[in-house]
């Protein structure tokens, strides 16, 4: 007699360039579907970081009424893996892979709808991929060695480590860069990651994208409303609370980079404003780059047609 396979749970996924309007897409998804969004964002994991990561709004309550479990609401929306860690604490791919997938079921056991929704390519990848992650342990002396360098000469040991990766990785991201300098001293070099299709979950991917002009209207627009609400204060107000350096806030990219140079005084508000604007269009083409390289991944912005797309799927 064959042997029945388990069936797999569906999982939708929602990802592409900052600003694309992913969340709203997710939000969407999960009312008309009775699903819960997981997000795959490796800056919005954090407390506190809100405007600078352009996390939803939201409030922390329990997922059920029994239940001891709590999760961020947005617009009525349960979501996961947000708002929860310490940003003094870290958190990288290998912690997400398995909570990610730790979520899914448990989502899927309340007999609602996954929907993974950030931006980190590699994150997703990870996960839509099954790929089989290095196993290589901190060096705590390497790191602090590393901590006393600057960001270019970070990239500069990269490169002579592992050109191939140092083409790919987020160069403002002093956490990414270290642990990929860590990993490469060990190995010889980043290795090319194992994928391993995974038994228990079925995706479907759908990016959101916009022609270049529109998505960088998209990005000032989100940033002007940043500013507005308090994004400088946000970044001191991360200082003081949990007793950050300035290196460790620029080491989360982006925004966090310069607003700590215009704290000090070291550039001016319009230099800020532009080089931050600069900032999110630059990791936005590095978004896309990597999103494209994946032919599975279905582009589409009606909200419509993605939620036919997501009916077939579930059929």
């Amino acid at each position: 007699m064959d042997k029945i396979l388990p069936k797999k749970i569906k999982v939708i996924v929602i990802l592409g360039p900052t600003s694309a309007g992913k969340s709203d897409v997710a939000i969407f998804l999960a009312k008309k579907f009775d699903g819960e969004v997981i997000s795959a964002d490796s800056r919005q994991i954090y407390k506190d970081m809100n405007l600078g990561t352009g996390k939803v709004e939201g409030t922390w309550k329990f997922i059920e009424r029994k239940s001891a479990e709590k999760a961020f609401y947005s617009e009525g929306i349960a979501h996961h893996l947000l708002d929860f860690r310490s940003p003094k604490n870290e958190y990288n791919i290998s912690h997400f892979k398995k909570d990610c997938e730790r979520k899914i079921k448990e989502i899927s056991s309340r007999g609602k709808l996954p929907i993974i929704c950030g931006g980190t390519g590699f994150w997703i990848d990870a996960v839509v991929n099954g790929v089989i992650l290095p196993q290589v342990k901190p060096d705590i002396v390497l790191r602090e060695k590393l901590e006393t360098k600057t960001t270019e000469l970070l990239v500069e040991k990269l490169e002579k480590l592992d050109g191939n990766r140092a083409k790919h990785i987020d160069r403002k991201n002093r956490v990414r860069l270290i642990r990929a300098i860590e990993i490469a001293t060990k190995l010889g070099k980043v290795p090319k990651l194992e994928v391993k299709d995974n038994p228990s979950f079925k995706f479907l991917e759908i990016g959101i994208d916009w022609p270049q002009e529109k998505l960088d209207e998209k990005i000032k627009k989100r940033l002007t409303k940043r500013w507005q609400a308090g994004m400088v204060d946000e970044v001191q107000n991360l200082k003081n609370k949990y007793n950050l350096s300035w290196k460790k806030i620029q080491s989360f990219g982006l925004g966090y980079f310069w607003i700590p140079l215009f704290i000090k005084k070291e550039i001016t508000e319009a230099e800020l404003a532009e080089r931050v604007f600069i900032a999110e269009r630059g990791y936005a083409k590095r978004q896309r780059t990597w999103f494209t390289r994946n032919k599975n991944i279905t582009w589409e912005n009606k909200q419509s047609e993605i939620s036919a797309f997501v009916k077939n799927f579930l059929a």
